[in-house]
């Protein structure tokens, strides 16, 4: 069986083990990376793919004939011609959950540099700043604690969840976005002991004092964040996207940062990745923004639990009980 995983180097430097796959398809023919003059000879008689983030669309996929299933070294499907796939009788299998713990670092990892101000710091610490003070502390830029805030978590799955229970342990209050996500005003929807308020897109943009995406990119969510949604937010809020960058308005986003219209934001994703456009979150140095390039996921266990779970999804399939498989739901 021809196998062939189209973009390893996706998944970091030569710092996991890819024995997983490689002992469940020992004919595994690995490529760094494909480009889009390379990939129809790469799969032409592959009957397994395993990708990222390699554009898969109906014109490429009409070409692998043998085809039988992609296996995604992500969650996200956006790249997969999902439609037409499903016609071709080609499984499509995702992985899931894998890097929860890695995002959550990261999304506090945000929070806390803003909160705390750490660049500001460093910065004034270079400038010899606190040599000059004429105090034992230095508190030129204040800083606030989590306890008592609130949190307002837009998607509330895996990720979002796991989020709040971290928010909960730095005694925040949690609320989240009821779908759709709109921003009527209205009233709180759903409140129990067990879960977070549910509260609509309107009031939890408007409460919030931290603001965290987790929800998918769809027709409905892009630019979900624009210009009328942060008008909405508090002056002293925090907004963090880990989720996908077509999420945010950049420009909007950015003006509002510029014009005291927010406190902060974190940012791992952007529109378009890598950037070899124009970015207004990369075209302008703010000192209340912080942008990573799509790291949050990234942590080493996070990246060997990927191909841990690609080799579960192929072991699955060629079992004839595929998991985690994809089908277009828009």
């Amino acid at each position: 069986m021809k196998a062939v995983f189209l973009d390893t180097d996706t998944l970091g430097p030569q710092d996991i083990d890819l024995d997983p796959l490689t002992n469940l398809l020992p004919c595994l023919e690995c490529f760094p990376s494909t480009q889009a003059k390379d990939l129809v000879t790469r799969i032409a008689d592959a009957e397994i793919l395993l990708t990222n983030k390699v554009v898969l669309n109906e014109s490429a996929l009409r070409q692998a004939q043998k085809l039988k299933l992609i296996c995604l070294a992500a969650t996200g499907t956006d790249n997969i011609a999902l439609d037409y796939a499903q016609q071709a009788g080609i499984t499509v299998c995702n992985i899931r959950d894998y890097c929860t713990p890695s995002v959550v670092q990261h999304v506090f990892a945000l929070i806390l540099s803003l909160t705390q101000r750490l660049y500001k710091y460093r910065e004034a610490l270079a400038n010899n700043a606190w040599a000059e003070c004429e105090q034992f502390s230095l508190l030129e830029y204040p800083i606030r604690e989590l306890s008592g805030k609130t949190m307002g978590i837009i998607g509330y799955g895996t990720l979002g969840q796991a989020v709040a229970a971290v928010a909960h342990s730095f005694g925040m209050n949690v609320i989240t976005a009821k779908q759709p996500y709109l921003l009527t005003d209205e009233s709180i929807v759903d409140v129990n002991a067990n879960t977070p308020q549910k509260v609509s897109l309107h009031q939890l943009l408007s409460q919030a004092d931290i603001v965290s995406l987790h929800c998918p990119l769809t027709p409905d969510t892009e630019n979900l964040i624009d210009a009328a949604a942060i008008e909405l937010m508090r002056t002293e809020a925090i907004l963090i996207n880990t989720a996908r960058g077509g999420l945010i308005d950049s420009q909007a986003l950015v003006t509002a940062l510029k014009e005291n219209g927010l406190a902060g934001a974190g940012i791992d994703v952007l529109r378009e990745e890598p950037p070899l456009n124009p970015e207004p979150l990369l075209d302008t140095r703010l000192a209340n923004l912080i942008v990573t390039p799509h790291i949050a996921w990234a942590a080493i266990e996070a990246r060997q639990r990927a191909v841990t779970e690609m080799a579960k999804n192929i072991a699955s399939f060629l079992d004839g009980s595929p998991r985690h498989t994809c089908q277009n739901e828009y």
